[in-house]
Order: structure tokens, then C-alpha cells, then sequence
């Protein structure tokens, strides 16, 4: 609800060494997503008590009753706030390293496996021209597909509730990893909070 708020992280800065690196999560977290909730906040300063009462998710979930002159703004900065104050959660230090119980069962019956699934979600993420986000998304029938966005473009817009996500926007891993998006990719599968994305199924 409006105002928004940036996030605490659920763990130190430093806390994903060596798989994403400390000033990157500093810049990230601090830097990117308060701009996205700044800029949110801005956005909807005019926007009247019927779409400042509405969470963020909300908002997108809802993006066409959003009036048009504010849109493409909560669009942007909406979505760039919802799809980091998920991302954080995806993410721990202390990572199981792979799935267990009902999530591993629908992993291998709607991609073949584990490392299906792996192969498949690696793809959408480098297939990503330019910004965005690989999903792994569900309907409201709970079918499970992979997808990815351009820009800070949210799932939650096309009717789908995010699983899991990655952000493939550059200033998510150049420090560390340069041009190596699919270096990137590898180390994200080392610090997946695998219950969470249990939860969000």
C-alpha cells in the first residue's frame, strides 16, 4: 500500500558469497530496487485512495484498471519492486541444493526432472535479448510452465502467479560476471531457497 517500501533482505549483503558477490547486492538491493519503489511511489502520488490501498501485486494483477497516464510508470516501477521483493526471498545462504517432496514430483512430471527443468529455465534466461526475467510460473489451474518477461515486466500481468524467477538484467551480475550471463545462471541454482519456491507452488 501506498507509500511503498523497500525490503529488508532476509540475509547480510556478503551472504551469497562467492555466487553473487557483495557490491552487487549492495548496488542491487539498495540502489535499483529503492529507485523502483521511489519511482513507484511517484507514480501513484496522484493516483486517488481506490489505487493507492492496492499492494503491489495487486496493482499488477489489476494493471488495466490502472488510469493510462500512470500505467506504463507502475508498469515499470511497480513491476521492477514486486519482481525484486520476490527475487530476495528465492535466494539463501544456507541453499538445500535441490528439491524435495511435491515440488521435485511436479518438476519431473512437467519437465522430465530436475535437470530438465534446469536445461529448459537456463534457456529462457539466455534467450532473453536485452533486460528481463526467467520465470517458472503457474496458471489458475496450477499447470506449471516456463516463461520469461521483457523489462520489469511481472507474470502477475498475464494472469500467471511466479514460482520462481531470475533476473537477467545486466546491473543483476556485470560486476562480477561481466558478459557471462550463463556463468550467472550457474551460480543461481547453488543459492536457490528451494522451500520457499516449495511455498510459492
Amino acid at each position: 500500500m501506498f507509500p511503498h517500501t523497500l525490503p529488508q533482505l532476509p540475509y547480510a549483503h556478503n551472504a551469497l558469497e562467492p555466487y553473487f558477490d557483495t557490491k552487487t547486492m549492495e548496488i542491487h538491493h539498495g540502489k535499483h530496487h529503492r529507485a523502483y519503489v521511489d519511482n513507484l511511489n511517484k507514480a501513484l502520488e496522484s493516483a486517488g485512495p481506490r489505487i493507492q490501498k492496492l499492494t503491489v501485486d495487486e496493482l499488477l494483477v489489476s494493471i488495466k484498471d490502472v488510469p493510462e497516464n500512470i500505467r506504463q510508470g507502475v508498469i515499470n516501477h511497480g513491476g521492477g519492486h514486486a519482481n525484486h521483493s520476490f527475487f530476495w526471498t528465492l535466494l539463501t545462504p544456507d541453499a538445500p541444493g535441490e528439491p524435495t517432496g511435491d515440488l521435485a514430483d511436479r518438476l519431473k512430471n512437467t519437465f522430465g526432472g530436475l535437470d530438465k527443468f534446469k536445461e529448459e529455465f537456463a534457456k529462457a534466461a539466455m534467450g532473453r535479448f536485452g533486460s528481463g526475467w526467467a520465470w517458472l510460473a503457474k496458471d489458475r489451474a496450477g499447470e506449471l510452465s516456463i516463461i520469461s518477461t521483457a523489462n520489469q515486466d511481472s507474470p502477475l500481468m498475464q494472469g500467471l502467479a511466479p514460482v520462481l524467477g531470475l533476473d537477467v538484467w545486466e546491473h543483476a551480475y556485470y560486476l562480477n560476471y561481466q558478459s557471462r550471463r550463463a556463468d550467472y545462471i550457474a551460480a543461481f541454482w547453488k543459492i536457490i531457497n528451494w522451500p520457499k519456491v516449495a511455498k510459492n507452488l
